[in-house]
């Protein structure tokens, strides 16, 4: 047992060196990974990697797609930018460069990240599905296990994210529904939507984006919108929302800085419930803080509602042929229908561990900021319900605390290679 604690703090070793198992299967490769484990090579897992890299923590990266940020790389429409302003989107160690706009578009994004990638000279094992990762308590160890390899190493941080999966509800006559029903990961323009109904279900900031999208593409898309939600302007006096609401938490409270949100809303966009888009009883940042609902900031499509380019319409009860029949009763023919129900934590199906991760919706069962750290050596980064903000913060704890105890570890090893003589 010491000589392989020896082997695992050895800087020198090369994880990609394999051995065979102990009990002889060859078809399964055995690693011994001197650093963390870090599962998903999204903006989270090449954060932490790189603070990791920074304090000189050997990690190895396993990413299951065959590249980085593959959800925004694979998943995403064309139209895409960045919701807030730069500086709240950087990662750690890195600002954005300063020719960028305030809204980096998503190909600016995707570039910041292989220079990100590049620059701290991150490596992930693409094409690496981790189909189980358990803690073995005999050894003290995890054991990390893909299809044709167990990495076995002293820590592992989940870095999938709380995007890991499409949410596909279940809608009555789904199968009966004559028109294409795509999620918004597979949708990417409206070019070939091109003046034709369609229907995009849930209307958070992808939902309303799209519409927008549509319209642009001279197509007649209508919105359905189930719940309450706020809806607040990109920007406020001459600053980002976003930005004057961290400003203003400074001073005062949360209710009050709602209060000043909505006041100004109101003033700004008008009132939306008249567009049927009613507002929740609690504000925008409470109601985030409580739920983790995100607050849609607007970029033009409540002007296309107002015009009726975009029309709004309840839930929808079922599908028919090329019909939809709302729960108002209302009856519609759409030649489309696009998903905007979002994503899920996948963390579950694969992490054996109930203490860090709730078994319900696959995040941290304490909030923001104590998700972070679980038992034995587990971490989870970019499950804050904070964007890449809460990726920044979660990354700089985790690695501070990873190479807190790096340095207790190779400082003891090194003391049992070179003893002391008297």
């Amino acid at each position: 047992m010491e000589e392989y604690a020896k082997r695992v703090h050895d800087p020198y070793f090369q994880p990609q060196m394999a051995t065979t198992t102990a009990s002889g299967d060859s078809s399964t490769n055995r690693v011994w990974v001197p650093g963390p484990v870090i599962v998903g090579a999204g903006p989270s897992g090449l954060a932490v990697a790189a603070c990791l890299k920074n304090k000189g923590v050997h990690v190895l990266i396993l990413e299951q797609a065959n590249c980085i940020a593959s959800l925004w790389q694979l998943k995403t429409y064309d139209r895409l930018c960045l919701h807030l302003p730069k500086q709240f989107c950087q990662l750690p160690l890195m600002p954005f460069p300063k020719d960028f706009p305030t809204y980096p578009t998503k190909q600016q994004f995707l570039s910041y990240l292989e220079s990100y990638a590049k620059q701290f000279e991150l490596n992930p094992v693409f094409n690496t599905t981790v189909v189980r990762a358990e803690y073995d308590r005999g050894c003290g160890l995890w054991r990390v296990k893909t299809k044709v390899t167990e990495y076995v190493c002293r820590w592992v941080i989940v870095a999938t994210g709380e995007n890991a999966e499409e949410v596909v509800p279940k809608i009555e006559g789904m199968n009966e529904f004559i028109g294409p029903i795509l999620h918004t990961s597979s949708y990417k323009s409206g070019d070939c939507f091109e003046h034709k109904k369609v229907l995009v279900v849930g209307c958070g900031n992808s939902g309303m984006e799209v519409c927008l999208d549509l319209c642009n593409f001279n197509a007649c898309p209508s919105l359905v919108v189930r719940d309450s939600l706020h809806v607040l302007p990109q920007e406020m006096l001459g600053r980002s929302t976003f930005g004057l609401s961290m400003c203003l938490l400074k001073w005062f409270p949360i209710r009050l800085v709602d209060l000043f949100l909505l006041l100004a809303s109101h003033f700004m966009i008008g009132d939306t419930s008249k567009l049927g888009l009613s507002r929740p009883k609690l504000g925008p940042l409470e109601l985030k803080n409580v739920s983790g609902k995100t607050p849609v900031l607007d970029v033009g499509t409540l002007a296309k509602i107002r015009s009726g380019d975009i029309k709004v319409y309840p839930g929808v009860k079922k599908l028919a042929c090329n019909n939809v029949e709302f729960v108002d009763g209302r009856i519609e023919k759409f030649d489309a229908i696009i998903l905007a129900t979002g994503y899920r934590s996948n963390v579950t199906n694969w992490l054996k561990d109930t203490n860090l991760f709730s078994e319900k919706d696959g995040f941290p069962k304490k909030a923001f900021p104590e998700g972070w750290k679980g038992e034995s050596g587990l971490y989870a980064i970019g499950f804050t319900k904070r964007g890449l903000l809460g990726t920044s913060i979660d990354a700089a704890r985790i690695a501070e605390d990873i190479a807190r105890q790096w340095n207790i570890e190779m400082n003891h090893f090194k003391s049992l290679n070179h003893p002391t003589t008297t």
